[in-house]
């Protein structure tokens, strides 16, 4: 597999970058390589996967160093979206040995974070292979850095749901515990959307969901139904409105959700807890 997918804005990768370093290097920098290092030695350097995977984040590893030492020379061999054997080698480096330890830690952690995110994403998208369905992300993803973390998911070949509160409307269940009713609600947030925001409401039941459709939702969102329930609710929906199935979605039971007929199966699981993938920096002797 190799994915093309589009950078987010160079300003959200540079702020990440600077943020992470500064929380990093802190108020005296790197002290241990500042001591046991002369000023003036270079070094060489490869990043390395240790294990097979979906790489994502190499634009973030690559402006980590080059931050540190403008003089470091990052010379990537993978790229983003690119699925890679244990022991590839992801990029070659040269320079400054301190601005390379210094900017080590930071790299690794957007490299090795995103890359296992792009690659459970991926590991669902192949279980759910042979049906209709798209795999999504959710807004479960780590403080400040959902962009990035939505950008992974792109890399493993999934979809987006929405970015923020901000720019699809999603009625759940405490928002219809509050108005009273799903109807209701969904007619509200339509007299109040613009004529381009996307209305998605979450229902538990058929019951619930037949009293959304009434009120012409733009998606429905099915949340923890059995797949009996799951297949049943496709054709009451009949069309009418996306179908998304969500809650308890694992590697196991993906490709049984999906082929309920549902349009997408979202996963907070993919952002929140998918295992880092194991990327070394490994100095030439």
């Amino acid at each position: 597999m190799n994915i093309s997918v589009q950078l987010p804005p160079f300003e959200i990768l540079d702020d990440a970058i600077r943020r992470a370093l500064a929380e990093d290097l802190g108020r005296a920098g790197d002290i241990t390589s500042a001591a046991t290092i002369l000023e003036d030695t270079g070094a060489q350097a490869t990043l390395v996967a240790r294990r097979s995977g979906v790489i994502a984040g190499m634009d973030l590893a690559a402006g980590t160093f080059t931050h540190v030492d403008k003089a470091t020379v990052f010379d990537a061999l993978a790229g983003d979206g690119e699925t890679v054997a244990a022991g590839t080698a992801l990029a070659r480096l040269s320079g400054s040995a301190r601005a390379i330890l210094s900017a080590e830690r930071v790299a690794l952690n957007f490299l090795g974070h995103l890359s296992g995110i792009a690659s459970a994403t991926a590991a669902f998208v192949q279980a759910a292979s042979g049906t209709n369905a798209k795999i999504t992300c959710t807004r479960k993803t780590t403080p400040g850095l959902r962009v990035l973390e939505k950008y992974a998911v792109r890399c493993g070949g999934g979809s987006n749901h929405r970015f923020g509160l901000d720019d699809a409307i999603l009625i759940k269940d405490n928002h219809i515990s509050i108005v009273g009713g799903v109807a209701e609600a969904i007619i509200r947030a339509r007299a109040a959307a613009g004529h381009l925001v996307k209305t998605e409401v979450e229902v538990d039941d058929l019951d619930q969901l037949a009293e959304a459709m009434s009120a012409r939702p733009d998606a429905v969102l099915l949340d923890n139904m059995e797949l009996d329930m799951l297949r049943a609710a496709v054709q009451l929906v009949n069309k009418r409105a996306i179908c998304e199935a969500s809650g308890g979605v694992t590697i196991g039971n993906v490709k049984a959700i999906a082929m309920t007929g549902v349009d997408y199966v979202s996963s907070g699981w993919i952002t929140h807890s998918a295992p880092a993938l194991d990327v070394a920096l490994d100095i030439a002797g």
